[in-house]
This record gives structure tokens, C-alpha cells and sequence, in this order.
């Protein structure tokens, strides 16, 4: 096929192509990533992390919410204050909710722009790590985020 023959024979030895135009050489070892949302959940709760890397972390991630059938958050009354429930993972979403619930992600970054004044959230209800924010708490991430966006 094509003029040769494309196994490795005797002697041959198949090597990925090195450099070459619009390919950079990147570090030997991969940068690491950051922290899952469940990481940055348990770290915070524990302690070992500020308030300000939580929201970092916070913002950038994935965020999974149980839904109804009408767009928008669904929202536990049963409260002092009114909480939407949220989860770092569709496994503790699942754990709540249950195996068929229907659910939409959004990031935290949405989550602190779209959230309706006055409510808090939960994060990880069922799970080990449980996070309450409440209205006050929400209030704050979003004057955190202004700051960082706009001084």
C-alpha cells in the first residue's frame, strides 16, 4: 500500500514524529491540574484551603443541578432560608436525586451570576463533605468575583 509497507518489521521501529511545523515542544512533565470541585469542597471544609481558592476552583468547574420540568433552579423551602441544591459530581447529584433524575451543569461561575437574590445553595447534600452558603455567603462570592473582574 502506498509504495511500503506500514508494519514494523525486522529492524524497524515505528516513532512518533518529533517537532515540526505548528507542533511546540512542550515540558517533560505535564503541568498538574488543578483540583476537582469535590477535591476544593473537602479541602475547604477541612480547612486547607482559603476561601479564595475554593472560589477559584468554584468558578471554573462543573456544577450538576437537579431540575423540574420548567427551566431554572429547583429550591428546597424547608429552610430557613431558601437553598438550591447543587453537586460537584453527577455521582452525589445521583445519590440524592436518584439514578433517573433530570438535571442540567452549568459552571460555578454561572451558578454565582444566575442564582436569585436571596437564596443560598447547598453543595453535596448527601455527601461527606456537605457546604452551605447561604444568601449573605452568595452575596459575598459575587462581590469577590466583581473585584476579580473588574478591580
Amino acid at each position: 500500500m502506498y509504495g511500503y509497507d506500514q508494519s514494523p518489521g525486522a529492524g524497524q521501529q515505528y516513532a512518533p514524529p518529533q517537532g515540526g511545523y505548528g507542533q511546540q515542544a512542550g515540558p517533560l512533565y505535564p503541568e498538574p491540574s488543578p483540583p476537582s470541585l469535590t477535591d476544593a469542597v473537602r479541602a475547604f471544609t477541612t480547612g486547607s484551603m482559603s476561601a479564595e481558592d475554593f472560589q477559584q476552583i468554584f468558578a471554573s468547574s462543573k456544577v450538576y443541578c437537579p431540575r423540574g420540568d420548567n427551566p431554572g433552579f429547583l429550591a428546597l423551602h424547608n429552610t430557613q432560608q431558601p437553598v438550591i441544591p447543587m453537586f460537584s459530581t453527577l455521582k452525589e447529584l445521583r445519590r440524592y436525586a436518584g439514578k433517573e433524575s433530570k438535571y442540567f451543569v452549568i459552571t460555578g461561575a454561572e451558578v454565582i451570576d444566575l442564582l436569585p437574590t436571596g437564596y443560598g445553595f447547598v453543595l453535596d447534600m448527601e455527601g461527606e463533605h456537605r457546604m452551605v452558603f447561604d444568601a449573605k455567603a452568595v452575596e459575598e462570592m459575587v462581590d469577590f468575583a466583581m473585584r476579580r473582574m473588574y478591580g
